[in-house]
């Protein structure tokens, strides 16, 4: 379908969505909200696809919720309810979404936009970048996740600094703390992320969901829980055609061609 303010590119396993409002820095207003969902859905779809990296057009990745649209109409407190409704849909939906996912971001990433990269699998940053919990600086608490996933991430204190002081931090910070896994040359950005993309891309499909689903659900679960879960997924596994390529690429020193079953 086509999109006002999305563009997906698909090149052999990997998928690129990119935001595409450069006239408001990749601002996320109610269409885009929207327009994500659909996309994710015909991404997954593909069964071509076996990455997914996320980006932003014109220089940044997002500047965050659409702050010209508050201005144009206050909202009453059901009105923003429904509005951050709207962006939890979609930040479920990627979190989740069974493709390992990898933000490349560039400029700025920030506020939601920050939270947008953070429900991504990975983060490759250019020196360049961008980040920060901005909200209090429109007298708005977080949203778009960044409660539970930069506390996930940096842990709780470091967090908690961001949020409460609404600072920007460079890519090298962001790196320091563990925000992002890798920061390079705004010129090496795109060439570094599709190698990393094409690396995860090899590897057996089926095998790469269930991992996503263990680490996630990790977050959330007791040893117990997450021992039961790894003997349910490695039983899945075992039986795959994909461990029998594994196997024999193994004894026969070659590369391993998985297929996804």
């Amino acid at each position: 379908m086509g999109y006002q303010t999305l563009d997906i590119e698909r090149r052999g396993s990997i998928a690129t969505l990119t935001l595409n409002r450069p006239e408001a820095r990749n601002a996320i207003d109610l269409e885009m909200r929207r327009e994500l969902l659909v996309a994710l859905d015909e991404i997954e779809a593909d069964e071509a696809a076996r990455v997914l990296i996320l980006t932003g057009r014109g220089g940044h990745f997002c500047a965050g919720g659409d702050v010209k649209s508050m201005k144009a109409k206050r909202s009453s407190a059901a009105e923003g309810r429904a509005r951050v409704e709207a962006l939890n849909r979609m930040v479920l939906r990627l979190v989740d979404f069974p493709r390992p996912t990898i933000a490349m971001v560039e400029g700025y990433a920030v506020g939601a936009g920050t939270n947008l990269a953070l429900c991504c699998d990975l983060i490759v940053a250019s020196e360049g970048a961008k980040f920060g919990e901005l909200f209090w600086k429109i007298g708005l608490a977080p949203d778009g996740g960044g409660t539970w996933l930069l506390s996930r991430l940096i842990g709780l204190a470091r967090a908690k600094e961001l949020i409460f002081t609404a600072d920007i931090i460079d890519a090298a910070e962001a790196a320091r703390i563990g925000l992002v896994n890798r920061v390079v040359p705004a010129a090496e950005l795109e060439k570094v992320t599709r190698a990393l993309a094409e690396k995860i891309a090899a590897g057996p499909p089926g095998v790469l969901r269930l991992a996503k689903n263990m680490v996630n659900r990790a977050a959330v679960s007791d040893l117990a829980a997450a021992l039961d879960l790894e003997a349910y997924s490695q039983g899945i596994a075992l039986a795959g055609d994909d461990h029998q390529e594994g196997l024999a690429a193994f004894f026969e020193k070659r590369p391993p061609r998985f297929t996804g079953r």
